[in-house]
């Protein structure tokens, strides 16, 4: 008996763990993101949000101020992602007397071109974020830990949670990824090298070449309504002489 109640308690625990695992959510930084309830039941009451440290308000409709809405019957939009949303999330549904949750964890990505020597700032160092890796030298690496901060020379935070890039190296391209205390992805940046600024002289070059162009297109433009103008009246004159010429033949008839 003490074995079968040994089964049912482990039955009992797993039921709970699999009922409170959070479902992965992954959203576009700017964008919008769905949390899905799934729930089809027309008795439903009212939903409550939760984040990790507070309770959100979600309005009823997409047109409030608010960034938070409900759609269909209980599912949550947030929209204009920002890096600070990503982390996990319970949805409480109350209907029929009742009530259930569901958790979420959100994920955030985005992407971002730079040119070389210049500063980079990822706002990437949330209040959840316990970790920074990178595989930007082919294996993945940490660049910065909650508990000791950046581990290169060439970066640094503020306290306004930014990982900052002092002067951008080709070298440093490659996907950025923000870890909770759980490892759980929150934030996901992909850095890419964006062409080289052309400099002064080389711009100089180019708006000499494009005014240059121009003019010659304008010339060619002139020079054919000119030719088509005095084609136009030497032919009127033309005609002008012959006829005056025909009305004379007349006259001596």
């Amino acid at each position: 008996m003490f074995r079968c109640f040994n089964l049912l308690l482990l039955l009992v625990c797993l039921v709970y763990h699999s009922g409170n695992t959070s479902k992965p959510v992954s959203g576009e930084k700017r964008g919008n993101v769905i949390l899905p309830c799934q729930y089809e039941d027309s008795n439903i009451g009212h939903i409550d949000l939760f984040s990790e440290v507070e309770k959100i308000d979600v309005c009823e409709t997409e047109e409030c101020s608010g960034r938070v809405f409900k759609e269909g019957n209980c599912d949550v939009v947030i929209k204009n992602l920002i890096f600070s949303d990503a982390g996990k999330y319970t949805l409480r549904i109350y209907y029929n007397n009742d009530q259930t949750e569901l958790k979420y964890q959100l994920h955030i990505h985005d992407e971002i071109s730079v040119k070389t020597g210049e500063e980079l700032k990822m706002s990437v160092l949330v209040s959840d974020a316990d970790k920074v890796k990178t595989n930007s030298s082919g294996e993945w690496k940490e660049v910065w830990t909650r508990d000791h901060g950046v581990q290169s020379d060439r970066m640094n935070d503020d306290d306004d949670g930014n990982l900052i890039i002092k002067s951008f190296l080709d070298s440093d391209a490659g996907t950025y990824r923000v870890l909770d205390t759980e490892g759980e992805t929150l934030i996901t940046v992909t850095v890419t090298e964006s062409p080289e600024k052309l400099d002064d002289t080389e711009q100089q070059r180019n708006w000499i070449v494009s005014v240059v162009v121009c003019l010659v297109i304008l010339a060619v433009i002139v020079i054919v309504i000119s030719v088509f103008i005095w084609r136009r009246q030497h032919r009127d004159h033309t005609q002008v002489q012959e006829n005056t010429e025909n009305t004379q033949e007349l006259e001596k008839l």
